[in-house]
């Protein structure tokens, strides 16, 4: 199961346990039992301090293993096989409970180690979502810091009939003391500020004793990140406030067009832009979302969606997009019950089902093909009357035996039962008709929406909600500048916002220089 280089890898890890690690299999006759315990085999070979017992009808998921510590009260289990995505929180998770530091802010671990309660969260994960790994990762530190918290991770792939019963259709979806608490990428941080109602005001207090920013950053993805490093090179005071550092990349698979890098993913992009930014005398304050922009003379003031307030002298806006929704009856509501936006994380979810994806551009070609390897049938729904993928794209879709294609087709509603997507509804925009689809998910790939809406009625603003800016970033308000997805920069790709988000920092440096200068005429007069 691990080749050579990964144990070698491995193994150099597991050099910094310092303290025993037993892990309890539970295992039944299943092939996924003898997978499972093919590569536990393999982890006592590659370090001393790990031993493996093996149990059988003891009331656990099989198979699914425990990791625990002598001594120690740790309440974490993997309930499948985590490879893929997944493999690094098995990795971090032996170094946790065999005693090696987590990389963690000193007052999230104290926030941990405080939190009063009983907590036993239940995590569905699949192996190739991205975003999946960190809700794993987070919930897996709290288990270790906190004997009061419990953590199963599960792979839905291996326990279908858990996932059909509870109806998950989106991943990570994570249960807490048997009830739904929370769906999607999440950080240590958040979940902790969920289970500690006081955290937001405390967190409030200590942003408002901040002192004013020569440059403040909204936002931190890739225009983000380099407006922060550029402006951090010119030795100013620089603060990043982001909803969460690394933006929409956090939700890209493969990268494959930033130039000089012939590929990564795009967790290991975001990962190496927040690295880059922490080198840098930069204030990150991650998980802040901005609601209020408050020109003034002398100051800019950001209000935080905390009550915090931020002030500075130049204002970068680099708040990014989102997946553009369809807008009609039953989305809303069917939302992560059938309709998703992440064909990557929850196309699993739907082996063997019947889906549809709207939109017939790159997305959403791209999403038809790889879930077509997946799902029994696929039909891509496309507005116009022609599809706007890259040819190569289409000649693969085109070629495959369970795709259909629907032209000039406008989706009007989702249908479903209550509790799940069962079908949508769609109008041939030629012929005026009405069809109803019948089919268990919808995969809404059609573009994307600026994230500007608290910004309406302060800076100009485009017909389709992107800020207005000039050929140095410049908005129309003094001191603050735009860069990224969320700006009338055409071509909206990581390379082109991490240039815009550089200039509008060298745009933000001279403006700062041309109005710090002492005023000519009264230097002379004095």
């Amino acid at each position: 199961m691990l080749d050579d280089n990964l144990k070698s890898q491995l193994k150099s890890y597991l050099e910094r346990v310092v303290r025993p690690i037993v892990i309890t299999a539970s295992i039944d006759d299943s092939a996924k039992s003898a997978e499972m315990s093919a590569l536990l085999d393999q982890l006592p070979k590659l370090c001393d301090k790990i031993s493996v017992v093996e149990s059988r009808n003891d009331g656990e998921r099989a198979p699914s293993f425990a990791l625990n510590s002598p001594g120690h009260d740790i309440k974490l289990r993997f309930a499948g096989i985590p490879m893929g995505h997944e493999f690094t929180s098995l990795v971090l998770a032996l170094l946790q409970v065999g005693g090696h530091p987590p990389r963690t802010e000193q007052a999230i671990i104290d926030q941990i180690k405080d939190l009063d309660g009983d907590f036993v969260f239940e995590t569905y994960f699949s192996l190739t979502c991205q975003n999946c790994p960190d809700v794993v990762q987070a919930l897996n530190l709290m288990a270790v810091l906190n004997p009061r918290v419990k953590h199963i991770a599960i792979d839905g792939g291996v326990f279908p009939a858990e996932v059909q019963s509870r109806q998950v259709m989106s991943v990570p979806t994570v249960y807490l003391n048997g009830q739904l608490f929370g769906q999607g990428r999440m950080e240590v941080e958040e979940i902790v500020s969920k289970l500690d109602t006081n955290s937001a005001a405390r967190a409030a207090e200590r942003l408002n004793n901040r002192e004013a920013y020569d440059v403040l950053v909204i936002g931190g993805g890739p225009a983000g990140a380099a407006a922060a490093i550029y402006a951090a090179r010119k030795g100013i005071r620089t603060g990043v406030a982001a909803e969460r550092f690394g933006g929409q990349v956090l939700d890209t698979m493969a990268i494959e067009n930033f130039i000089s890098v012939r590929h990564t993913e795009g967790l290991q992009f975001a990962a190496s832009l927040e690295e880059h930014v922490k080198a840098y005398d930069v204030d990150i304050m991650n998980l802040q979302r901005a609601e209020k922009l408050l020109p003034g003379k002398d100051m800019i003031a950001v209000e935080l969606a905390n009550g915090a307030k931020l002030q500075s002298k130049t204002v970068i806006l680099s708040t990014g997009a989102r997946w553009r929704q369809m807008g009609v009856p039953g989305e809303d509501h069917y939302r992560n019950k059938g309709v998703a936006y992440c064909p990557h994380c929850d196309g699993p979810l739907f082996k063997g089902k019947r889906v549809a994806v709207i939109g017939g551009g790159n997305s959403g070609v791209e999403a038809a093909i790889d879930l077509a390897n997946i799902v029994s049938h696929v039909t891509l729904v496309e507005f116009d009357n022609k599809l706007r993928a890259d040819d190569v794209l289409q000649r693969k879709l085109r070629s495959l035996p369970n795709v259909d294609i629907l032209l000039s087709a406008q989706t009007t509603e989702v249908l479903g039962d209550g509790q799940k997507v069962t079908g949508l509804v769609y109008e041939n925009r030629v012929a005026g008709q009405r069809h109803t689809l019948s089919l268990e998910g919808i995969f809404v790939q059609i573009g994307l929406l600026p994230n500007t809406e608290w910004l309406k009625g302060v800076v100009d603003l485009s017909p389709r909600g992107e800020i207005i800016v000039d050929h140095h970033g410049q908005t129309s308000v003094p001191g603050v500048f735009a860069a990224g997805d969320c700006t009338t920069v055409p071509y909206k790709q990581i390379v082109i916002a991490l240039g815009e988000g550089a200039k509008a920092s060298l745009a933000a440096f001279d403006h700062l220089i041309r109005t710090s200068a002492p005023d000519t005429d009264a230097v002379q007069a004095a």
